[in-house]
């Protein structure tokens, strides 16, 4: 059963705050691997959010968009990194030329940005994260998927 639980984001601090939170819950429940789907509309937040996810385990180095790249991965904190986006798939398959079989797997954590777009070709994500843009700040949905996904939300509370 998922769980699901709604929170406002004064600004973008509060997003990034919100990142490091679960990259901080990351570190707390060292899951074997960890698939979080990042949702929502351009410049709902979704690159803030993991720049303060990649703050929590140790980053300190640019946290670029992967609009163009598609992936940007890191070695940080024990963990295999991939920042995806696939905003630029035009069709579902394509994922499969982005090689994630290959980077995805024990120690890594994928934080995929547009995964409607990779639709049946992605794995099933364990948290799903929905940014909108509401007023001056953001609404951010949580929702717990699998096991894992709804501990490490529980440890970001």
């Amino acid at each position: 059963m998922a769980e699901s639980d709604c929170l406002i984001l004064a600004d973008a601090s509060a997003t990034e705050e919100q990142g490091r939170r679960l990259g901080a819950a990351l570190l707390a429940v060292r899951p074997r691997e960890l698939i979080v789907f990042l949702e929502g509309d351009l410049g709902a937040g979704k690159t803030t959010l993991v720049r303060g996810f990649l703050r929590a385990l140790g980053h300190r180095g640019r946290v670029p968009s992967p609009t163009y790249t598609l992936i940007e991965p890191y070695e940080v904190a024990g963990f295999r990194v991939c920042h995806i986006d696939l905003y630029r798939i035009r069709a579902p398959a394509e994922v499969d030329g982005l090689g994630l079989a290959d980077q995805l797997g024990p120690g890594s954590v994928a934080l995929i940005e547009w995964p409607e777009r990779g639709a049946g070709e992605l794995p099933l994500a364990d948290i799903r994260l929905c940014l909108e843009i509401a007023a001056d700040g953001r609404l951010l949905q949580r929702l717990g998927t699998s096991e894992i996904g709804r501990s490490v939300l529980a440890h970001a509370a």
